[in-house]
């Protein structure tokens, strides 16, 4: 970039595409790095203790001001920040409105976007379409889990909530374990099932791929279960359950949304695995007491009991002092390992800094500039 004119690369949804955003293989190997990195120290994110998930713009549930929005299942506007060093060595945000209600305009419920800056500077170098890379990400950090904690014969995969993130979680499952035979879809909507069941079969014509009634069906005899349902807040009991009895010996289960477990299995059997300890610990931070009534994932609902003094923190393994070697992939031929997934945004930045510089090698995007001279200096 030549100083004082700033020039950024605009990357619309196609020309993501073109970049590579698909390239799944890619991104779990870029999910894994950043979680090297991670464990090391070398990344900052929001807030003071530098793990915060991000800064969320709520709405009330009533307004005196008519055209200001009030609340709404998924209505809400967020901002996440972070810092990723070694070969990403990026700064930069995703910036995000949602609302359920967009469905209905033939819309996604979020619409992303994804800024890069200089680190120095701040200057943006690249301003990108971000719901295919956001979900292709957020596939991939359960991919990494996949690739390490799930057992390499792993036969059977069962699938609980049949949305975006559950796509790209399916697709991470058959990247790292391509022989899978049988895939289980439950689901509450018909549409949206059929529309997954068809697509699923289409990308993975070797596998058997059929739909089931209850979550029970879909986790019995699962090797990996994957559950990203999109669920009310607020009340557990109103969370997805799978009670222990239904869990395959060895099994592992990926949440990346509501989930809940009998708190008997998950402090004395139940193997919690977490892809940022630290992000959960500035949950629990920002949202006690009962952070779980909030963020429904199930390793928040472990630091719920670590606060209460039912669980002890050394009960919670990271999957970056995994992947580091520092402790055993498994404890146990047999444990069941419940992986939970909080989301960051340094893995945006990752992954957007990877496309980004894809785009740049094979001149694909539109450059915008911001100024030859800035005016006010």
């Amino acid at each position: 970039m030549e100083y004082p004119r700033v020039d950024f690369l605009y990357l619309n949804e196609d020309d993501m595409i073109a970049a590579g955003v698909k390239d799944m293989a890619g991104c779990i190997d870029a999910m894994e790095e950043m979680f090297r990195l991670m464990k090391a120290g070398n990344y900052r994110m929001g807030g003071a203790n530098g793990n915060s998930h991000g800064c969320m713009v709520m709405f009330p549930e009533s307004s005196p001001f008519p055209e200001m929005p009030t609340d709404g299942p998924d209505r809400r506007f967020m901002a996440m920040p972070a810092y990723l060093g070694g070969k990403f060595d990026m700064a930069g945000m995703k910036w995000y409105g949602s609302n359920a209600e967009n469905k209905e305009k033939g819309l996604p419920r979020s619409i992303l976007m994804l800024t890069l800056n200089d680190k120095d500077t701040g200057a943006p170098v690249a301003y990108m379409s971000a719901n295919i890379l956001s979900a292709y990400r957020t596939g991939a950090v359960p991919g990494v889990g996949y690739k390490y904690f799930s057992k390499e014969e792993s036969k059977v995969v069962g699938v609980v909530g049949p949305g975006v993130m559950s796509k790209t979680a399916l697709a991470a499952i058959m990247t790292v374990r391509p022989n899978i035979e049988t895939i289980k879809v439950k689901g509450r909507g018909k549409a949206s099932l059929e529309k997954f069941i068809a697509q699923a079969k289409e990308s993975y014509p070797q596998a058997d791929i059929y739909a089931v009634d209850t979550i029970e069906e879909a986790v019995r005899g699962s090797d990996i279960v994957s559950v990203s349902t999109s669920s009310p807040t607020g009340n557990p009991e109103d969370y997805p359950y799978i009670a222990e009895e239904w869990i395959k010996p060895g099994a592992m289960i990926s949440s990346t949304a509501a989930l809940r477990f009998d708190d008997d299995f998950i402090i004395n059997r139940a193997r919690t695995v977490t892809d940022n300890i630290m992000l959960y610990e500035a949950w629990e931070e920002e949202m006690k007491p009962d952070a779980y009534n909030v963020i429904p994932i199930p390793a928040v609902r472990v630091m719920d009991l670590i606060e209460e003094g039912k669980m002890s923190r050394d009960q919670i393994d990271d999957l970056g002092d995994v992947i580091l070697g520092k402790i055993p992939v498994h404890r146990d031929e047999n444990e069941i390992v419940v992986y939970s997934i909080g989301g960051m945004p340094v893995e945006d930045i990752a992954w957007g800094t990877i496309v980004y510089r894809n785009a740049l090698e094979k001149g694909i995007g539109t450059k915008l500039k911001l100024w030859d001279t800035p005016q006010m200096i």
